[in-house]
């Protein structure tokens, strides 16, 4: 069983380990929590919230290439119920160079908007 104080880490290479930083710092206003310079090989963000129990790791292995994501339904979701926060959301995915895309399904179209990043890794804000 894991523990209700446990905090759950999100870990994903990237060719572009910089830009997805400031991408995901600027558009979700996520902080900065730990960077590490070649830990045996691998450069490395881990990123999130103070108030939240989840974290994103971006890492890149020198001498590897990744490329782009796997499929168009690779999501992250975020549900941001009050309406207002959830426009200021998604003004702030676009400020940061997020790309605004259709959803591959459309579900998330309904009430959401999609935001792709550099590495075509997508983003949803759901306002429910």
């Amino acid at each position: 069983m894991i523990p209700k104080e446990s905090t759950i880490r999100i870990a994903r290479p990237t060719d572009n380990l910089a830009q997805v930083k400031e991408q995901y710092i600027k558009g979700l206003g996520f902080q900065l929590i730990f960077e590490f310079i070649n830990h045996e090989g691998f450069d490395g963000v881990i990123i999130g919230h103070g108030v939240h129990p989840y974290h994103l790791e971006f890492t890149h292995h020198r001498g590897e290439h990744v490329g782009r994501a796997p499929t168009k339904d690779n999501l992250l979701v975020f549900y941001i119920p009050e309406m207002e926060l959830w426009k200021q959301a998604c003004l702030s995915m676009e400020l940061a160079g997020f790309n605004k895309v259709t959803s591959y399904n459309p579900y998330w179209d309904k009430q959401g908007l999609t935001y792709e990043d550099i590495d075509g890794y997508r983003v949803v804000l759901q306002n429910e």
